[in-house]
């Protein structure tokens, strides 16, 4: 089968690359290779292509060749009803999309019993025919309809209206007319929402929405997903108005009654029928669909951007942990870690109600930091993390080199119950792990939040809302892409982040773990082979990304590839050096060489591409530097607010703990974080979690422990 333009064409114009990249792309993909290989050691092959635009095309051939699957299947059942023509099926093979494949097909679609359908079992087809071609004759109505009375159609009236029937539904199931009509709705229509009249809303969660009204293309995202929740709920009640000019335009551009005609009553008739019983309905339903599609999409790609801002926190290294996991009835939980991350301490306080065991508590906290050199208190932020705070600041009071910070605890209780959890802490209670899993999350976030499916990573709006496999495929893309970015210590690193790597997997992850602890630490990348499972492919995809620290040779703790190991070494010889030889010595003799010689020339004389040369003198200059070390590190604090202390006007310094579409959120301390509305965010300014920012009071309503911010610009 022959399509007009090829998927790599198709691809190229909408993404805006050149063809031969989009086609060396997925010829990449399709023999087995991974998006971080692709975008890291392959640039020469796709023109300096980036995991985003690397991950688009992967998602666009999916969908390309999801739609030549359903062509293949509408072609199909359209040639073996015999209604396939040259013209139609031209039409069908030079769609793009899924919504166009779907209308040309819905006249051939089979489909339960319809008014139309009965009318056709009656013999009324040619009436109908009769009521579009809009004939002139002087024959009055009744001779016209009287030739097609029978025993089932007994009446001049239920012949006309059988004959209408038909008329309607070759009406909406034009792919023309549904094509202009979802086109204008899209752009003129208007979305109603009412509150039900018998729906319990005690909160008034949906207020905003109990008398809403608003242009379909003004619509917000996050006011989509929310009227959905509300109509889920059968609290909302929602509806789609598209102007009559609009689809009766639409369908009079195709249909169009003749006054001449004695028919044109009869056709008018049809088309209002047409509209207010099929075509609207269903124009409806693909707007919703449409704009619940849209917000969906933007809604998980800011839980993405999100996510990915959470796992570049940068580690807290070196320091002894002190891990709290908050609760009132059942006590906190509380872990001390060494700086490694093993378990060194657990204990259970009972500080608030209704023990409230609170000198105790502070006793128990004083020995664990006395005993284990503690420098460090994380909390986790969840129910009585405030409470807990206060108890904190005291213990601070005593312990001045101390200091502390709220984590994001999301998904702490599910690591806690999973096999992961059960293999890492087989000795240890179920309720304890959370704060295994708070203390180490200041110490390298990333290595404990890979431990936990994404979706259990609260970061986003509505994340319950969207579609679930959707936002799973794309949460995995942004944590496969994090760990590969930073890279793994193969000697060190959990079976969780291990199977992060690209090119390994769960299975071989694990395999990779027993092979270490039953022959030891891997001394070289090389080794990896021995790894049961561990095929060439396999090597070629992880190797990279896998770092072996203080190993035979130093190119096996950076980012070069093995199979550019020859390139590495050659430029290390023209400056005289060896990979053994000091950082600094490394960086002067290499800036020196491309100082005095034109990168282009020197990457023909060593047999490379100049991205792969450029990439080689970074590693070399610097030697796997964490990226995440980019990002500003967490907010310290040794004292706590409480929302009484807050006054307008106060400037305070904030972490973003949360983005979303109409501002984000920032925690200053208070037990509540405060809103930064998107109105005071600078239209320069594209904030992430994590970022600490300097904010002033605005407005505090303590009652509702709401407070807003405004922007402080840094001087």
């Amino acid at each position: 089968m022959i399509f007009p333009m090829t998927h790599a064409h198709l691809i190229a114009q909408k993404l805006a690359i050149r063809q031969e990249q989009a086609s060396t792309a997925i010829a990449l993909m399709d023999t087995g290779n991974t998006i971080p290989f692709i975008a890291r050691y392959r640039k020469e092959a796709t023109g300096g292509l980036d995991e985003d635009q690397l991950r688009r095309i992967g998602v666009a051939i999916e969908k390309l060749r999801a739609l030549d699957d359903r062509r293949v299947t509408v072609l199909a059942s359209i040639e073996e009803q015999g209604k396939l023509t040259p013209e139609l099926q031209q039409q069908i093979l030079a769609v793009e999309t899924l919504t166009t494949l779907e209308d040309l097909y819905t006249p051939y679609k089979p489909k339960r019993r319809t008014r139309a359908s009965i009318a056709r079992e009656k013999g009324l087809q040619s009436l109908g025919k009769l009521i579009l071609q809009q004939p002139f004759t002087r024959t009055p109505l009744t001779g016209i309809a009287s030739p097609y009375l029978n025993d089932q159609v007994p009446t001049l009236d239920e012949a006309w209206a059988g004959s209408r029937d038909i008329v309607a539904e070759m009406i909406s199931e034009h792919a023309e007319v549904r094509r202009i009509t979802r086109e204008k709705a899209m752009q003129w229509g208007t979305l109603r929402c009412e509150k039900i009249e018998e729906a319990v809303d005690d909160r008034k969660v949906y207020e905003t929405y109990y008398q809403f009204e608003w242009g379909v293309n003004r619509l917000r995202f996050h006011q989509v997903l929310a009227i959905n929740r509300g109509e889920a709920e059968k609290i909302l009640r929602v509806k789609v108005d598209v102007p009559e000019r609009d689809w009766r335009n639409a369908i009079t551009a195709v249909y169009c009654p003749d006054r001449r005609s004695l028919l044109a009553e009869q056709l008018d008739l049809a088309i209002l029928d047409s509209a207010e019983r099929l075509l609207l309905p269903a124009i409806e339903r693909d707007v919703r669909r449409e704009l619940t599609d849209q917000a969906e999409t933007h809604a998980i790609g800011v839980f993405a951007t999100n996510l990915k801002a959470l796992l570049r926190v940068p580690p807290l290294s070196g320091h002894t942990v002190l891990g709290i996991d908050p609760g009132f009835r059942t006590g906190c939980k509380v872990a001390v870690v060494d700086s490694t991350g093993k378990l060194l301490d657990t204990a259970t306080i009972y500080p608030h109600e209704p023990q409230r065991e609170k000198d105790r508590a502070l006793k128990i906290l004083a020995a664990l930091v006395f005993r284990h050199n503690v420098t460090l208190v994380t909390i986790g932020n969840g129910t009585a993390s405030r409470e807990t705070e206060q108890i904190v600041v005291e213990l601070l009071q005593k312990h001045s080199s101390l200091k502390y910070f709220i984590v994001n605890e999301a998904g702490a209780s599910v690591y806690s119950a999973s096999q992961l959890a059960r293999a890492e802490l087989p000795d240890l209670d179920v309720s304890l792990r959370g704060a295994v899993s708070i203390a180490r999350r200041a110490q390298d976030p990333l290595a404990e939040l890979v431990k936990i499916d994404p979706k259990s990573i609260g970061v986003g709006l509505y994340q319950h809302d969207v579609d679930q496999n959707q936002l799973a495929t794309q949460l995995d893309s942004v944590v496969e892409s994090v760990v590969n970015a930073v890279g793994v210590d193969v000697n060190t690193a959990s079976p969780a982040i291990l199977t992060r790597v690209a090119g390994i997997g769960s299975k071989l992850a694990y395999k990779i773990v027993n092979y270490r602890e039953q022959s030891g630490p891997f001394h070289r990348r090389a080794l990896l082979r021995k790894v049961p499972g561990m095929g060439p492919k396999s090597f070629e995809q992880a190797a990279g990304f896998l770092r072996i620290r203080d190993g035979d040779n130093p190119l096996d703790a950076s980012a070069i590839h093995p199979e550019s190991y020859a390139v590495a070494e050659a430029l290390l010889q023209r400056t005289g050096l060896i990979p053994q030889v000091s950082p600094k010595a490394r960086q002067s003799g290499l800036e020196a060489l491309r100082a005095h010689m034109p990168i282009e020339k020197l990457a023909g004389e060593m047999g490379c591409g100049v991205p792969t040369l450029e990439d080689i003198f970074e590693q070399l200059i610097r030697p796997a530097r964490d990226p995440r070390k980019d990002t500003p590190l967490p907010i310290l604090r040794s004292d706590v607010l409480k929302i009484e202390d807050v006054v307008v006007g106060m400037t305070l310094k904030g972490t973003v703990r949360n983005v979303v579409d109409f501002g984000a959120f920032v925690d200053i301390g208070v037990k509540h974080d405060g809103l930064l509305h998107r109105s005071k965010i600078p239209s320069s300014v594209h904030l992430q979690v994590g970022d600490v920012i300097n904010v002033s009071i605005q407005t505090v309503e303590t009652g509702r422990s709401r407070i807003g911010l405004g922007w402080v610009r840094e001087e």
